[in-house]
């Protein structure tokens, strides 16, 4: 999108995140917004505030969302891993070799571990894996950020930058354009808005910064993931290890996403059918350097099959930029911005057709038009890389 368009829009969209969180952060409490009572979940605000299908709808969405980031980390986890392999590929063979593997073998390696990190029982014995794969990110991030600065600062390409980003009939096609503690003293949501605006302009910073010299690194030209896109093919060693640490990051990631989804899934179960000894009977099994751990056979088959389809639709779709696209287009305007702003109507009972009421709705149905155009151009590139996809074995 070019020098102005590009730091602009991520300006802006964070803010309108950042808007629409403060707006959630009211509605964790119900009626009232600082005494009322807490809604643990994004569906029990909605049940609260909204009602009727909507609670289902925001499930739909909410879960949706969940098993597509699952399955996009599969996608990402074996990319970074074949970049490891083509990347000592390169480094022994030189930079025009053909160095082309298929990502099947990296994602049965990924579903395979998930089948066992997926068997922890509940996500509070997860914070470890937390703790790892954030230190794992900022590490990645570093790296690639520092290796973009490198580039720039040794200026050995004529790299081609505009104001407007790509252009047609040079770059791309037409069609290809369109594309917190709780404080007793402190009431909850103000902590929460708190806690937003850290970690929202934390992020947007960082993001404005990598899209800025990564932009000034590599143009109009710029790979859709430098670490695995081969902008960098030099040093070889740190390459490697930033995509083993995009992986490992996303061996907890993934757990990070889809524990809340295996605990939906589960109590739903247990309720519907509470004398099923299959859904709710555990059998304890003493495992060597961990204690006693209870298998529960409707987890153990639940789970397992659950990342074995997720890595299945990974097969299927290995393209990060248009399936990150796709999840992102279709969770933004449902989570992001119709739910929090339609709560904070209800919260506050907000007279129809006032100036606010109408600003707000503005906000909305615009954010629905940009995602819906995201959507059709990141399907639209799912079709075209569908057709050009060729699984690839390494040639030494």
């Amino acid at each position: 999108m070019g020098w102005v368009g590009g730091p602009a829009a991520l300006v802006v969209f964070s803010f309108i995140t950042y808007f629409t969180s403060t707006l959630l952060a009211d509605a964790y409490r119900a009626p009232d917004p600082v005494n009322g009572q807490r809604n643990y979940t994004y569906m029990d605000a909605v049940r609260a505030y909204l009602g009727g299908r909507k609670v289902q709808l925001c499930g739909l969405a909410q879960y949706m969302n969940l098993t597509g980031i699952t399955i996009g980390y599969t996608i990402t986890s074996s990319i970074s891993m074949v970049a490891v392999k083509r990347s000592n590929c390169f480094h022994k063979h030189g930079h025009h070799a053909k160095c082309e593997t298929s990502n099947y073998p990296f994602m049965v390696i990924f579903g395979c571990i998930q089948i066992v990190l997926s068997q922890i029982p509940n996500f509070a014995k997860l914070s470890w894996l937390s703790i790892i794969a954030s230190v794992m990110s900022f590490a990645y991030s570093f790296i690639g950020l520092g290796l973009s600065i490198a580039k720039v600062a040794g200026g050995e390409e004529d790299v081609r930058t505009t104001l407007t980003g790509v252009i047609v009939g040079v770059d791309v096609s037409g069609s290809e354009k369109d594309t917190i503690k709780w404080s007793p003293v402190v009431p909850e949501n103000k902590s929460m808005k708190r806690a937003t605006a850290i970690g929202v302009s934390t992020t947007t910073i960082f993001y404005v910064l990598c899209g800025l010299v990564g932009y000034a690194a590599f143009g109009n030209d710029a790979p859709g993931n430098f670490l695995t896109g081969f902008g960098f093919y030099e040093p070889f060693w740190l390459i490697d290890f930033a995509n083993i640490c995009i992986a490992i990051h996303l061996l907890g990631a993934y757990q990070v996403f889809a524990q809340p989804l295996f605990g939906f899934v589960e109590g739903w179960c247990s309720r519907r059918w509470p004398g099923n000894r299959f859904i709710t009977s555990e059998q304890a099994v003493r495992v060597p350097f961990y204690g006693v751990y209870y298998i529960n056979l409707f987890r153990l088959v639940w789970r397992t099959t659950y990342v074995i389809v997720t890595a299945l639709v990974a097969m299927l779709f290995p393209f990060f930029n248009n399936f990150l696209g796709l999840i992102g287009a279709g969770s933004f305007w449902p989570l992001v911005v119709y739910f929090p702003i339609e709560i904070h109507i209800a919260q506050t009972k907000m007279a129809k057709y006032s100036f606010k009421w109408m600003w707000l709705k503005i906000l909305t149905w615009a954010c629905l038009i940009v995602s819906l155009i995201a959507a059709a151009a990141s399907v639209q590139g799912l079709i075209q890389s569908l057709q050009a996809y060729k699984p690839f074995q390494l040639q030494d």
